[in-house]
């Protein structure tokens, strides 16, 4: 069993099972959604997720698509799409009390890709934000 919560801790949930996969996501709906680049989503069976504490409000984002966020602090939680993703529960990896524990396996949705994405990695790194020395 894993759990999460969103940045205020009003909504908590729990996962079991193991995950169907795990992906950054580069479509321009998740990047929207999450005023990110990239959003890693890691996909359950729809019946293993379970909200403990607090109720989410749910976003219709597009015809199919129902985008689960705390009312309070505004966290994305989950992603649900009856069409395109039946009986599956999405979840924002990043929103998992030990986010390292699910790795992402792929990227989807390349065709939208932010073009500076692709060359990310190679950027200057830093354990910290740097200082002016």
């Amino acid at each position: 069993m894993l759990m999460g919560h969103c940045h205020c801790g009003s909504i908590r949930y729990e996962v079991h099972g193991e995950p169907m996969y795990s992906a950054l996501c580069h479509c321009s709906d998740c990047r929207r959604s999450a005023g990110a680049p990239v959003v890693s989503w890691t996909a359950f069976p729809e019946a293993s997720l379970k909200v403990i504490q607090g109720k989410p409000k749910v976003y219709k984002s597009s015809a199919h698509g129902r985008r689960h966020f705390c009312p309070d602090c505004g966290t994305g939680l989950f992603y649900f799409n009856s069409v395109n993703l039946p009986g599956i529960a999405d979840l924002q990896t990043a929103t998992l009390d030990d986010p390292a524990a699910i790795a992402p396996r792929i990227h989807v949705q390349t065709a939208e890709r932010i073009a500076w994405m692709e060359q990310a990695h190679e950027l200057p790194v830093f354990a910290r934000y740097p200082t002016k020395d």
